[in-house]
């Protein structure tokens, strides 16, 4: 989404150079993209891939009375891309295409932020919650049975307050006590305020109690520097690495250790950076007093977050993923729709996971690892 007041010209650019470039992103996957290994041809050694075994743990959806509610409010741009096309039986077509069982959807940017009643905020949030439960997530429809989860989206603003506080907490118990969504979503930062802010511990705390996986999505930050591109390129990750240094500075990982974190896009900037942003937390004279001088002191709870591999499927972002927080942390992600043209054609989704992982990692990083952790999904479908 545009940030207001930096629309204009800058938004003008932006979507001129997402012509242009994403064609060319299109025909440079599909160069790179291989026919998905079918079952009974997995290489020798490897275990055997099935038609539909991938679980897609960070995707979104755009109902059509969402869509209707963006444009009303003049939202025809997220992350500086335009708002893609979204239905149930798209969603399908493109699991069908890429060996995805399963999507665990979310709401991204800008969520129910653009709203400035917090009444509307709420009444948008419970209806696409509901919406996801009730037409997605348990479905009776044969066609759509099994092939969604659902992270619920809350009900807070642009400049959250106590009384939005308040509502996303019920909203969360909602959500997860009686809609029965695979968790909740999240983002980064909201109007500037990070998720380490004391303004959201009575959150946190909710989200503890019901020990939930929490996913967290990045979003616009404020004021960010002008490059003329558009800021999913970059400032998304560097506001997850924000929201996820705050918060261990913030005590938040150690007050609420029952939530379970997954953070987008590899986590942003911060596996490769999780070593540097975790020195306040051992000194060197520290360390030496409890023996681990000489020890990697980046800190243990960035290795107890998930990472998912959208947009980050390279072994630039895997390997350093793999080395903070190990293959069983990873999580398999394609962020669509908004990359859409990034799939032109069916096969593997991924290739480029094969250079950090052998096939039976790459089997628990596309399948079990989601399966491990939300075993609610994995009931609904069947998986053991």
């Amino acid at each position: 989404m545009a940030v207001p007041g930096q629309a204009g010209s800058r938004g003008m650019r932006r979507r001129g150079l997402l012509k242009a470039a994403l064609p060319l992103g299109a025909a440079a996957t599909a160069l790179g993209t291989g026919p998905a290994v079918a079952a009974g041809n997995a290489p020798s050694g490897a275990p055997a891939r099935h038609g539909r075994d991938r679980i897609d743990v960070h995707c979104h959806l755009i109902p059509d009375f969402y869509r209707r509610s963006l444009t009303a409010h003049g939202v025809t741009e997220i992350g500086g891309v335009p708002v893609p096309a979204w239905s149930p039986t798209l969603a399908v077509g493109f699991m069908n295409r890429y060996g995805i069982q399963t999507q665990v959807v979310s709401v991204s940017e800008p969520g129910v932020t653009y709203l400035s009643s917090a009444k509307d905020r709420v009444a948008m949030a419970q209806r696409l919650n509901t919406y996801m439960s009730r037409d997605l997530v348990h479905t009776t429809s044969a066609h759509l049975k099994g092939r969604f989860g659902g992270f619920a989206v809350l009900p807070l603003g642009s400049a959250p307050d106590e009384q939005d506080v308040a509502h996303a907490v019920t909203e969360a118990r909602r959500a997860v006590r009686d809609l029965k969504l695979d968790g909740v979503g999240i983002f980064s930062s909201y109007g500037g305020t990070y998720l380490g802010d004391p303004l959201f511990a009575p959150l946190m705390k909710a989200l503890d109690e019901l020990g939930a996986m929490v996913f967290i999505h990045p979003v616009t930050p404020q004021g960010y520097p002008d490059l003329g591109l558009p800021p999913f390129l970059y400032e998304f990750t560097f506001d997850t690495t924000r929201a996820l240094v705050d918060m261990l500075y913030k005590g938040v990982y150690h007050r609420y250790p029952h939530i379970r974190w997954l953070a987008a896009h590899a986590g942003g900037t911060l596996p490769y950076i999780s070593y540097r942003t975790s020195l306040l937390t051992v000194t060197p004279a520290v360390a030496q007093q409890v023996g681990a001088a000489g020890l990697d002191d980046s800190s243990p709870h960035f290795r107890k977050l998930f990472y998912d591999t959208a947009l980050s499927p390279a072994p630039q972002a895997m390997k350093s993923v793999r080395e903070l927080a190990g293959t069983e942390h990873i999580l398999f992600a394609t962020d669509w729709p908004f990359t859409s043209a990034l799939f032109p054609a069916a096969g593997d989704p991924a290739p480029q996971l094969d250079e950090t992982f052998s096939s039976a990692e790459r089997l628990a990083v596309e399948r079990s690892n989601a399966l491990a952790q939300f075993p609610a999904l994995a009931a609904r479908i069947g998986a053991a």
